[in-house]
């Protein structure tokens, strides 16, 4: 049976055990947390306090993990961010297997000019896999690597890209972002779907206009056709990535929970009708 979800982001400006309650008072069945969650990563990432709310919440329960990006890259030219940036990805794992995470998500980092990359690039790409995949090895979390939007730096952006990774990494999953995809044409989105479907292990789902990522999808034609598609690969976690930076002004935690309402009943009329 599929899970709807949404980032801990959409709440970030929350306390931790707040952000919990909300995502369960909108009727969501999942929260993907991210790292980098303000009142946890400032905080020296306190493990026992997430565990705490994943107790308390049993309905959002397994969790997915969703590893820091902000200010990082494991690709980059700088080989001191680069070094730390896989550290950050490894302790993503760490944390993710602790936390009984279904999945972890992970971003495959960029070229730092905005230029194609280059051969350097990816043997740094490499080594992050390799590192990846040696942190995976003996643990239950599913290491999920996630599509980007198509730009001139990017390492990870189309189905082709991601079909290779993944046949050459039987261990690996991935993360489809829709958004990213749908950037594109949602004929992009159907070629990840059909090139990846067996291995998704995560689908981000938000909407997209001509200057913005990460929109609602309540009432989307797009996103009903994707989500059709979806549930003839029966996937299994739908996750909301909506940034409220979209919205012409902040939203409340009240305000957010409604939208959240609407948004998972939009999602499960479309499940229901496919």
């Amino acid at each position: 049976m599929v899970r709807f979800a949404v980032s801990s982001m959409f709440f970030h400006e929350y306390p931790t055990d707040l952000i919990f309650d909300f995502v369960e008072e909108a009727g969501l069945s999942g929260i993907e947390f991210w790292i980098e969650t303000p009142h946890f990563w400032v905080r020296d990432m306190p493990l026992d306090e997430i565990m705490e709310c994943i107790r308390a919440h049993p309905r959002l329960a397994p969790i997915s993990v969703h590893a820091p990006v902000l200010d990082l890259n494991p690709c980059s030219i700088n080989p001191h961010i680069a070094a730390i940036s896989v550290q950050y990805a490894l302790c993503a794992v760490d944390i993710a297997e602790t936390l009984g995470a279904r999945t972890v998500t992970l971003h495959p980092g960029r070229r730092t000019a905005k230029r194609v990359p280059s051969d350097a690039d990816y043997r740094r790409f490499e080594h992050y896999i390799d590192a990846l995949h040696g942190s995976s090895k003996g643990r239950s979390v599913r290491v999920a690597m996630e599509n980007m939007e198509r730009k001139v730096n990017s390492l990870l952006c189309t189905p082709l890209d991601v079909r290779e990774l993944l046949d050459r990494e039987p261990w690996l999953w991935f993360t489809l972002d829709v958004a990213h995809a749908l950037k594109q044409s949602v004929k992009e989105v159907a070629a990840y779907i059909a090139t990846c479907g067996g291995r998704i292990a995560n689908v981000h789902v938000s909407a997209v206009a001509s200057n913005a990522v990460h929109l609602p999808v309540a009432g989307n034609e797009d996103i009903a056709e994707i989500l059709a598609l979806l549930k003839q690969q029966h996937a299994e976690s739908l996750t909301l990535e909506i940034e409220d930076r979209n919205f012409p002004a902040d939203l409340c935690s009240e305000e957010k929970i409604t939208l959240l309402e609407g948004e998972v009943a939009f999602l499960r009329d479309c499940w229901d009708d496919a």
